[in-house]
């Protein structure tokens, strides 16, 4: 049977393998013996590395252990928890936080605690998987609107019974193309027809506005949105989620979330790391500088190139191919001129939309910048992309 269906995803071009990375966590990575320019990390600040954030992990394992051992509500909940849930609720601006072990389980433990069978859900269609299976397992009705599409979602909210509970759900930067959820608008017509906004600030946090709290921060709503979500494994360096808002919220998601109430408590070496990325965050605010320098030098040379880019206007750039054949062939290219940045193809993506997805951080240099354009100039016209 997984022979017979593994064929067919490799008639289609859609299969996929683990590519191993031998050493670092970039720029210059190991792969497969050989030094290779890195353009596919979350890591958009380079706190994976940095000493502070690693040696405060070091200490928490050796006072606390390598794992937390039970649940948080059995004997799991730690320090470094309890640390850094206050250290984000500070950060965010809410009156409490809660962590969960990643990013796929804050979402889909909470939004089921926040709306139920009786309720609407209306979730942009490019909204991250897991924001859509916590829609599904709501029970709640669930309906898509158009991506970024206002009007639609104006549309869709018109049509609902008077006084249903409503979620609307969405990214606030939207991981495979880049670009922001119009967060003015959905506030607007979140009080407007008095329906609550839930935002996913995954790859927001960090990046997002003057001090990085996100993409409410950019947009000046963050006393307007009364909960986010966003996740510790990217600019944070580190894993895991966090849900802030206020404490009557988490005090319930304490007592509701399935996902909180039955994992094993995340490490207490990860929790400990990402207050210290946050820390670090908070004190070099030339970290994000440096990211968004790095990503105009190398957006402003891609467009230059001819390259057919999404309309991002964050550290995610996706050259877009069109099928999953072209894209494959485009990331293999790439890799011989010794830089990885994966295609990305379907289910990941909409049909006839594959992709190269780079990322950049706040650790290339300039010269890496321009090896890496080299490399797509030379791969873009290899592939005949360009």
């Amino acid at each position: 049977m997984f022979d017979k269906q593994l064929s067919e995803l490799a008639a289609h071009h859609l299969t996929r393998r683990l590519t191993p990375i031998q050493s670092g966590v970039g720029p210059m990575v190991e792969i497969a013996g050989r030094q290779i320019l890195l353009l596919a990390s979350n890591d958009y600040l380079g706190l994976a590395g940095h000493p502070e954030v690693i040696q405060s992990a070091i200490e928490a394992t050796q006072q606390f252990g390598a794992g937390a051992g039970a649940s948080r509500l059995l004997s799991g909940s730690l320090p470094p928890h309890q640390e850094l849930e206050s250290a984000l609720a500070q950060f965010k601006g809410t009156e409490a936080a809660l962590t969960f072990s990643s990013g796929y389980l804050a979402n889909i433990g909470t939004i089921p605690t926040l709306i139920g069978r009786d309720g609407l859900i209306l979730a942009d269609r490019l909204c991250h998987a897991s924001l859509i299976d916590g829609c599904r397992l709501s029970a709640a009705d669930f309906r898509i609107y158009r991506h970024n599409d206002v009007s639609h979602l104006q549309s869709l909210l018109a049509k609902r019974r008077n006084g249903r509970r409503t979620l609307i759900v969405t990214d606030g930067l939207f991981s495979m193309d880049g670009d922001l959820a119009p967060l003015p608008e959905l506030s607007r017509l979140a009080q407007d027809y008095e329906a609550d906004l839930y935002i996913d600030d995954a790859h927001g946090t960090g990046v997002m506005g003057p001090h990085g709290r996100g993409t409410a921060e950019h947009f000046g709503l963050d006393t307007q949105i009364p909960f986010q979500m966003g996740t510790l494994g990217k600019a944070f360096g580190s894993s895991g989620a966090y849900l802030a808002g206020p404490s009557a919220l988490i005090r319930y998601l304490i007592n509701t979330s399935r996902s909180f109430i039955f994992t094993t408590a995340p490490p207490p070496s990860s929790a400990a790391a990402a207050t210290a990325a946050l820390r670090v965050m908070q004190r070099e605010p030339e970290r994000r500088a440096r990211l968004w320098a790095n990503r105009e030098r190398l957006f402003s040379g891609l467009l230059r190139l001819g390259f057919n880019l999404s309309p991002s206007v964050s550290p995610i750039i996706p050259i877009l191919v069109g099928n999953a054949e072209a894209a494959l062939s485009f990331a293999e290219h790439l890799l011989a001129e010794g830089v990885y940045a994966p295609a990305i193809r379907p289910p990941t993506v909409p049909d006839e939309t594959s992709r190269v997805r780079v990322t950049v951080t706040s650790e290339h240099q300039p010269s890496h910048i321009d090896h890496a354009l080299i490399a797509f100039q030379r791969a873009g016209q290899l592939a005949g992309l360009i």
